[in-house]
Formats: C-alpha cells, structure tokens, sequence
C-alpha cells in the first residue's frame, strides 16, 4: 500500500489578500468623494509578521477596518485565510487590538479576560486555564487581581494583547500596538510579538515605531495617500542596490585594501558575509514618502 503525503489546504491559503482594495467615503463639500485606499494590495501568508507603515492620513486604519469587515470596499477585495472579509465567520480566527483599546476599569486583569473568554464560548476549567496561560504569556500574573484602572498604558496594551488572543487566533491584527507605552513596555510588547511568530502565528500590524518594524517584521508594505508606495521582503527593501559591502575578520588594514580574491588566499582571514549594505527602515520610508511629496 503506498501512502501518499499531501501538504494541508491550509498552508497554501494566505492569512491576509487584500486585492486592489479601493475605498472612498462622502465628504460635506459639494458632495465630492475622498478616496482613502487607492488600489491596495497586500498578501501575507500564515507564519509571517506583516508591518504597514505610512504617517497619519495614509490608509492604514481604513486598509485594517475593511479587512476586518467593518466598512465595505468600494472595489476590490478582502479575505481571511481565503473567506470574503465580509462574511461574519472570517473573524473566527482573528484577534484584534486596536489602537486605543477600553476595558471596564472596575474589573481585575483576571476578570478581563474571562469576560472575554465568555464571550467567545469557553467556561470551567477551559477558561480558567486560558485565562493563566494569557496572563503569563503577556507578564501579567502579578497583576491578575489588580483593577484595570491602576494598570499603566503599557500594562493595557499588553492585557489587551492578551483578549486578542483568547479564542487561540491564526492571525492577530495590531493597530499602533505600542502607541503612548514607555521604552521597556515597548521592548515587551516586541517580545509579545516575537513570541507568536515562534508559535506560528500571523501577525499584520500598523506602526509609526520604525525601528520597532524593523526589529519583527518579515514583510513591510509603505502606504502614503491611499497607495502602497513599497512593498516586499525587509531585507530587500532596507538593501542598497548600487553597493556591496564585504565584512572580514581579522584582516589588518593592506589585506582589506585588496581585492576579495587575495582574501580567499589568505590563510589568517575568513569572509564573514557579502551582499548589500543595509539602510534603514526609517530612511527608506522618509525617501519614499519625502519624494512624493514633493512631487519628484
């Protein structure tokens, strides 16, 4: 008997396609339209960490509401792991943290999330025991019992963090995750971040933290007036193209006046790596911005 071994259905469906996404919205004067997303694509496969990142006015919220199905496209398309974004059941496997998330202040961390654990089906020992793992997760236990009221801005972003995660999503979408939180709430939050993607977890997020994008994010798409500007693989977007840059070790100074192939020849020097220098993310996204801005 021969046992053929097929890969899930699953694993080839992208988390996040966004096609050609168009959304325009009435304004007070003349009734003239203003269009906010102006043909944005963005497809994120399971596993990946996706940042889109563009200042104040771009799209990314409105790009993050259609996707969730809270407002409808004007053309185009949205889908969850392959299900219209329209359609109620494509939020069952998502966990959504927006921007300035509100928690009734009278309650507990602990009774946050089991108010949260109820709504989405789970009682007992189920909800007890999630309720444990997300509070761990996020650094919290200590906290547990303490009023949401007392917590710091970066405490709430993280019990927030942790409601999106209550019904164990496949994608997790952040908007401004780290908005107003100090530098070690920051740090954490990025560690919180890390952590999923080590469990498998798709992340999508929106930050003006550049160097923060940098430090989690596999993919990185820039939007600027509606349209996606730049968009693909990190490394090959922060690489200077018309540059090489060779790194050696233990090479005195004549050696590395010398071409790389006298390198190979010596016997007291290793190639550590060659490729493209590496500019920065945030240097990118002033060039790309910056310039189209001024029309160039």
């Amino acid at each position: 008997m021969v046992l053929k071994m097929c890969l899930p259905m699953a694993e080839t469906i992208p988390a996040v396609e966004i096609v050609n996404l168009v959304k325009d919205f009435k304004t007070s004067f003349k009734a003239q339209l203003l269009r906010a997303v102006d043909g944005v694509s963005i497809r994120i496969m399971p596993g990946e960490v996706y940042g889109l990142i563009g200042p104040n006015g771009s799209g990314k919220s409105t790009t993050m509401k259609a996707l969730l199905g809270l407002v409808a496209p004007t053309a185009g398309t949205c889908a969850i792991f392959g299900k219209d974004s329209l359609k109620v059941d494509s939020r069952n496997d998502v966990g959504f943290l927006p921007e300035n998330p509100y928690f009734y202040k009278h309650l507990s961390g602990a009774e946050t999330l089991r108010f949260y654990g109820k709504l989405c089906g789970l009682k007992g020992r189920d909800l007890e025991d999630r309720v444990g793992e997300l509070l761990a997760l996020v650094d919290l236990e200590g906290a547990r019992d303490r009023r949401i009221g007392g917590y710091s801005k970066g405490m709430l972003q993280r019990i927030g963090l942790a409601q999106a995660l209550v019904q164990e999503p496949r994608l997790v979408i952040l908007d401004e995750p780290t908005a107003g939180v100090d530098p070690v709430g920051s740090r954490q939050i990025r560690d919180l971040i890390l952590k999923l993607r080590e469990q498998g977890i798709t992340v999508f997020l929106c930050s003006h933290l550049l160097e923060q994008v940098q430090e989690v994010c596999d993919h990185v798409g820039i939007i600027f007036k509606g349209k996606m500007v730049k968009a693909g693989r990190l490394e090959d977007l922060i690489a200077i193209e018309d540059q090489t840059e060779i790194i050696l070790k233990d090479a005195d100074a004549e050696l590395v006046a010398q071409i790389m192939a006298l390198v190979r020849r010596s016997p007291g020097a290793s190639l550590v790596r060659t490729g493209k220098p590496r500019t920065t993310l945030e240097r990118l996204f002033l060039r790309e911005t910056t310039n189209r801005e001024d029309g160039v």
